[in-house]
């Protein structure tokens, strides 16, 4: 349980410098929001990747995330972190990403501890949301609607690529003998899942529809 603790404690602190970074970027430097919300995205993401080795209880992933699902909505209720919330447009990202993490690492600790069950969902989470996003506003080619939800073409294919890429290499990591023609349409199915879910998705709620639809999309497999 000490350990436990601890790592949760420099997770924890881990978090508030990363935060910290954003909120020097958007005031010191003057870099838009949209950039630094997606900087924070992004390293959110990419520190959860310690959690399997780090905390060994899901309760404690729990903890972590419910703490700053709190801060973060206690930000947006009195005006701080502007690098995350200074946003023209409704949005729950913030707040359904630490949903998303917790939920993730569940999924993992009920699979048999599966390292695949984890990395997958949170890696195309931070890396190819992100990214579909920045080109969807860098080059806005073809923008279509969705349930409500207005996205680009240009954004699609980026999501769909990145997160392909992403799934090749974990599935290579974690099964390097099961690479077959099967194994590729599956690889190319999880993919296609998370690519319909963030279209699918408006108003920040694709921090959660994303990750679901890669655990999904294992299970179906």
């Amino acid at each position: 349980m000490e350990k436990n603790m601890m790592y949760t404690l420099i997770m924890a602190g881990c978090y508030l410098v990363l935060f910290a970074v954003g909120e020097l970027l958007y005031h010191v430097f003057k870099v838009k929001v949209e950039f630094t919300r997606k900087l924070v995205h992004a390293g959110t993401g990419l520190l959860a990747l310690l959690f399997p080795f780090l905390l060994h209880n899901h309760w404690w992933v729990f903890l972590l995330c419910a703490s700053f699902g709190l801060l973060l909505l206690c930000s947006r209720h009195f005006g701080l972190l502007p690098s995350i919330n200074a946003i023209d447009r409704k949005s729950v990202g913030s707040l359904a990403y630490p949903v998303a993490v917790y939920g993730s690492f569940l999924a993992y600790s009920y699979h048999g501890e599966q390292l695949i069950y984890y990395y997958l969902p949170i890696l195309i989470l931070a890396i190819s949301d992100p990214l579909a996003a920045l080109s969807g506003k860098r080059w806005p080619f073809i923008p279509y609607r969705i349930m409500g939800a207005t996205k680009t073409v240009t954004g699609s294919i980026v999501f769909f690529v990145s997160a392909l890429l992403v799934v090749f290499v974990i599935w290579r990591f974690v099964h390097p003998d099961q690479m077959q023609r099967g194994s590729l349409l599956a690889l190319i199915y999880i993919a296609f899942l998370a690519t319909v879910a963030e279209a699918l998705s408006r108003d920040g709620y694709d921090n959660g529809t994303i990750p679901l639809a890669v655990i999904v999309g294992l299970y179906t497999i």
